[in-house]
């Protein structure tokens, strides 16, 4: 059982990092490091309290579960209906978007070892038959071959740490501007995200609330600090202005770590990054893809046995690779909306209502009890709801007046 705690911190921490950290730096540079750093440790104390209330309404289901059918019992029919729109649409635009960047990571690879040019068409093949193969076979498999990605992402991060460190200038550290915060905001809090493992996690590690309270709040950490740790020597290397500057890369779209290996123009630097991104996003392509095979099995009543497996693993992937082959830019684009909207809905609004059906209007009997009462289940909601508000002030542009961005 604690080779499991192992497997399941991994698996929560491996969910959480993305590709995603590396393009924080462009984001959350304007704000300066510390005003950013302060954003990071709420929204990880946020989401981890949430992640706590998703437990404690899993625990609350009878065998396997997820979220279709812990929002059918705690909210109704329109709580069931409004989960499966919004988990379907980012878990998919998430994949997708995963797929997208482990393509193009492959096609590199393929055109330098074979030094020709490989067909756009092969670049997801790998990723959806290797990987896929261990989300068909469950969890377990998935834990398995986690540890190894695991790995094998700290090890670049640690490299990439090691190389950037003696470049940081401490003076840079201490540039803020607070109003940046405001075009930060959702790109932080999609990066704290990991809920959707929680059910396939419980019943992976049979329910024991003591394990799975461990696995959470470890497993929540490791990105707190890795994050941390990337925008010291990030933020403490990239100038605000400039050829391969923060204000650069955030309006040319350029990721954190094309502007530091631009600015410093190391190709062993390149090659690290470009291994980490690969792994970053191999362990969040997994914790996703198993989520939602297990969310599609719960919501249309599959087994996941035989000839259900083959069933709800086409509906997993066939829709990802459909979506990567029509216009993978499309749902690239929709996953910067699924960011702002669907992460605070799912993993913030959501989790507080269900506790509070579940709790104050149902009654269900705890084998967990999450912290607080009924005032920080409505603040946790209307905070959900104001960031959503946020974001779409950001979307129509509004906060160009405030920041000139």
């Amino acid at each position: 059982m604690q080779n499991k705690i192992l497997g399941g911190i991994l698996l929560v921490a491996g969910t959480t990092i993305g590709a995603g950290m590396l393009a924080l730096p462009a984001v959350t540079g304007h704000a300066g490091f510390f005003p950013s750093i302060l954003l990071f440790v709420f929204y990880w104390a946020f989401f981890a309290y949430t992640a706590l209330l998703v437990l404690e309404t899993t625990l609350w289901m009878d065998g396997n579960t997820n979220l279709t059918s812990m929002a059918r019992r705690t909210t109704g029919k329109w709580g069931e209906v409004f989960t499966w729109v919004v988990y379907l649409f980012l878990l998919y635009s998430l994949s997708t978007a995963y797929l997208a960047g482990s393509s193009d990571i492959v096609l590199e690879f393929l055109n330098s070892f074979f030094k020709t040019s490989v067909p756009g068409w092969v670049g997801p093949i790998p990723l959806l038959c290797i990987f896929g193969f261990f989300v068909y076979r469950g969890a377990r498999y998935v834990d398995g071959i986690n540890r190894i990605l695991m790995c094998g992402l700290m090890v670049t991060y640690a490299i990439t740490i090691y190389f950037l460190a003696p470049h940081v200038d401490k003076e840079l550290l201490f540039q803020k501007n607070w109003r940046f915060l405001l075009i930060s905001n959702s790109v932080i809090a999609t990066s704290f995200g990991f809920h959707i493992i929680i059910p396939t996690l419980s019943s992976y590690m049979n329910y024991d609330v003591k394990k799975l309270f461990t696995a959470i709040v470890i497993g929540s950490c490791i990105p707190l600090v890795i994050y941390i740790l990337w925008e010291w020597v990030s933020l403490g290397i990239l100038p605000l202005e400039g050829d391969y500057g923060i204000i650069q890369g955030y309006r040319e779209g350029y990721t954190g770590a094309h502007l530091l290996t631009g600015l410093l123009k190391n190709d062993s630097l390149t090659s690290v990054f470009r291994c980490f991104a690969f792994f970053a996003i191999v362990t969040s392509f997994l914790g996703v893809t198993i989520s939602l095979h297990d969310f599609l099995a719960d919501g249309f009543k599959i087994h996941n046995t035989g000839s259900g497996k083959i069933k709800i693993s086409l509906l997993t992937f066939l829709p990802i690779f459909v979506f990567m082959w029509i216009n993978p830019r499309a749902f690239l684009t929709a996953l910067e909306y699924a960011g702002g909207f669907g992460v605070m809905l799912l993993l913030g609004f959501l989790p507080a209502l269900m506790v509070w059906k579940g709790r104050y209007t149902v009654g269900f009997p705890s084998r967990f009890r999450a912290p607080g009462g009924k005032k920080t289940l409505l603040a946790v909601m209307v905070f959900s709801w104001l960031m959503v508000l946020l974001e779409v002030v950001n979307k129509l542009g509004f906060t160009h007046y405030i920041t000139g961005l």
